[in-house]
């Protein structure tokens, strides 16, 4: 048995990566193993739980991930003193067209695990309102208990007053508040927070985070409503995801970083190697790796480096001249002919590939996707289904090469993001997140 929360909200921008890291690194220091999941598509999130746990932190994801997977995935918390499992957007969104264990919600994991759900609340602009935005989301699933709720960014001891009231005539715990405090605010930027590696002070962010919550939520109360008695899994274990070769060349710094850590850990437990380089630092990749894989991130702000470095490129080229070259999102653009950037300047990229994107006019391209390989790529054959999540900003100007997939979305309807290959190199704008139709 383990103690169990899953932490969501009504919506994005609630606090919920803020009382995540809050109450994961408070328990920590009171001596409590802690183990953090991300449900859902986001590969920024699991590297902050980390550094606040010491454990390594995974994506289960209902859509794309059938029952056993995530059932192998959540049993590394039968060691932990504390499961926290932090959801993404609001507790109930997801796709219209399930998946292969859910709509991506991350109250279907709730249900699934039978996993209590506390709930972060913003109510700014309401008072009792929020007691009945609660209790909505309370009656709205039978097979999904929320525990209870914690506020954020009260305005006031007299608005807190006013808002418990309400939930105590609810019939709903409120376990803290929190009231508005800028100097813990997560930076953030276009995809979502800054990148953990990218902070140089995370650990004390962290450490003031978990001060600030411990100070204004009842940590006893959260321990009493975790123990919900669940049963840890009986197979513990990595993702199985098939790992496009045996000696991976993986690019890795903060222009390379967006690839899901249960997809790192399938490769390895499959036997593969993983050889990081940095294309910032003018590497290439590895000579003796047998494939390269470029994963996404944020390119588009390190455009001019990545074009200077001549000799990350010219050893890209010389490597995928003998062996497969594959790029996802942010790492796809970068194998293109040329990227521009939003101040509309145009930077020569790698051009093995024929495509040309630009950051000029931003828009926003999200959702989950469901790819049928019209050729072979490292790892996967052709005819071969692969689910995944894309998630950027650009616009392609020219997709010229022959296209690597069918792709379509969650509700079946094809998409023009159909990535593209060109002799031994392909590329994709989605992450591959799972296997399988």
């Amino acid at each position: 048995m383990a103690r169990c929360l899953l932490i969501s909200a009504p919506a994005s921008g609630a606090g919920k990566t803020t009382l995540t890291l809050g109450l994961a690194r408070a328990f920590r220091d009171r001596g409590l193993v802690v183990q953090c999941f991300k449900s859902g598509p986001d590969y920024i999130d699991p590297a902050f739980h980390a550094a606040a746990t010491g454990r390594a932190s995974v994506n289960i994801d209902s859509w794309a991930m059938e029952r056993a997977e995530i059932e192998r995935l959540v049993a590394r918390g039968g060691d932990a003193g504390l499961v926290l499992a932090e959801g993404s957007m609001g507790l109930f969104d997801g796709v219209a067209v399930p998946g292969r264990s859910g709509t991506g919600a991350s109250a279907d994991v709730a249900g699934m695990m039978g996993w209590p759900v506390l709930l972060v609340l913003d109510p700014a602009g309401q008072a009792q309102t929020a007691a009945a935005v609660a209790a909505g989301l309370r009656d709205f699933r039978a097979d999904v208990q929320i525990a209870g709720v914690v506020l954020n960014r009260v305005a006031s001891p007299r608005h807190e007053d006013l808002v418990r009231r309400a939930m105590t005539q609810a019939g709903i715990a409120v376990l803290g508040a929190l009231p508005r405090h800028a100097p813990i605010a997560l930076p953030e930027r276009h995809l979502g927070l800054v990148q953990a590696e990218e902070l140089t002070r995370l650990g004390d962010l962290i450490a003031e985070v978990a001060r600030f919550v411990a100070a204004h939520v009842d940590l006893e109360a959260v321990l009493r409503l975790a123990d919900c008695g669940w049963t840890v899994p009986g197979e513990k274990g990595a993702a199985r995801i098939t790992p496009p070769g045996q000696r991976i060349a993986l690019a890795r710094d903060a222009a390379f970083s967006f690839i899901y850590p249960h997809v790192l850990e399938s490769w390895r437990a499959a036997g593969a190697e993983i050889l990081p380089f940095s294309p910032l630092s003018d590497e290439g990749p590895r000579e003796d790796a047998d494939v390269c894989w470029l994963p996404g991130g944020y390119p588009e702000l390190h455009a001019a480096t990545l074009a200077a470095n001549r000799r990350f490129k010219a050893a890209l080229r010389t490597f995928a001249k003998t062996r497969p070259v594959h790029g996802e999102c942010g790492g796809y653009m970068v194998l293109g002919s040329g990227l521009v950037d939003a101040k509309g300047v145009r930077h020569e990229m790698t051009g093995l590939l024929g495509l040309e994107t630009s950051f000029a006019k931003r828009r926003m391209h999200l959702g989950y996707r469901l790819a049928e390989l019209a050729a072979a790529m490292p790892g996967h054959d052709c005819g071969v289904h692969l689910r995944g999540h894309e998630f950027h900003y650009a616009t392609i100007l020219s997709q010229p090469d022959a296209p690597l997939a069918i792709v379509r979305d969650a509700n079946g309807a094809e998409i023009a993001e159909t990535g593209s290959r060109r002799g031994r190199v392909s590329g994709t704008f989605f992450h591959l997140i799972a296997e399988g139709r």
